[in-house]
């Protein structure tokens, strides 16, 4: 079997991440940050208006599996509260706003970002002889420099983020996105992930081959779901590959 490219999950496959983002400090840090841009909201009421905000994307996508706009929230909450003060700041400023709120709020609730074992060394051999793809359930105001700040950036493309599509993991739709930009069948590609259901039981309704990395991320089991391969040390992917190629 000849396995031209590689579809690859980010958080809890390559990157060891750890966020919470339902902690008061990260909001006490936006509100200060708002005060400044002459929007006066204490820490639990931008809390509140984030998640309410995003419930209500969700609601309204009417997607099977929904996706939030980070950037969206962030720019609705600008719009309704905004002063006097707020209109009068510099139309660049304005326009960036929603941006650097969302990356503050991603870097305040970000506790931890590393790569898991091997996974630098491991892609550097891939990328010589593979197409490498990302297909994340993220939001592209964080997914992609974070993976920069890792390492990892130049190797992948193209960058496939649920975010700029209003939809998750597992819709087949972003499976399929990816393999046509890459312009490769199914039958050619391999995803690896580290949840059951999002990325291995979404990867196989695309008729992709899986590897299943068993980290400490993401649904372990899923009635129904077999992967094609289970590693347990991301460098394990390359007998995944011999495994594949063998058949």
């Amino acid at each position: 079997m000849a396995i031209r490219g590689l579809i690859f999950d980010v958080n809890g496959t390559l990157a060891d991440i750890h966020t919470n983002e339902w902690h008061d400090d990260v909001y006490r840090v936006l509100s200060n940050l708002l005060s400044y841009q002459g929007i006066l909201l204490d820490a639990n009421a931008v809390k509140n208006l984030y998640f309410l905000i995003m419930e209500k994307q969700r609601s309204a996508s009417g997607e099977r599996h929904p996706e939030f706009d980070v950037v969206g929230i962030f720019r609705e909450i600008i719009a309704q509260y905004s002063t006097d003060f707020t209109r009068r700041l510099p139309p660049g400023k304005l326009e960036q706003l929603p941006l650097l709120l969302a990356e503050t709020h991603r870097a305040a609730s970000r506790y931890r970002l590393q790569l898991y074992h091997g996974v630098e060394d491991t892609i550097k051999q891939l990328f010589p002889n593979y197409r490498l793809t990302i297909v994340s359930d993220a939001q592209s105001a964080y997914a992609v420099p974070e993976l920069n700040a890792v390492g990892l950036l130049d190797y992948f493309d193209p960058f496939i983020v649920s975010g700029n599509f209003g939809y998750r993991k597992p819709d087949k739709r972003l499976f399929e996105r990816a393999l046509t930009e890459m312009k490769l069948p199914p039958s050619e590609v391999v995803f690896v992930g580290n949840d059951m259901y999002n990325d291995i039981h979404g990867a196989q309704k695309c008729g992709m081959k899986t590897i299943f990395f068993k980290s400490d991320q993401g649904l372990q089991k899923k009635e129904g779901v077999k992967p094609d391969y289970i590693i347990y040390d991301f460098p394990e992917i390359l007998n995944a590959l011999r495994f594949f190629e063998d058949q």
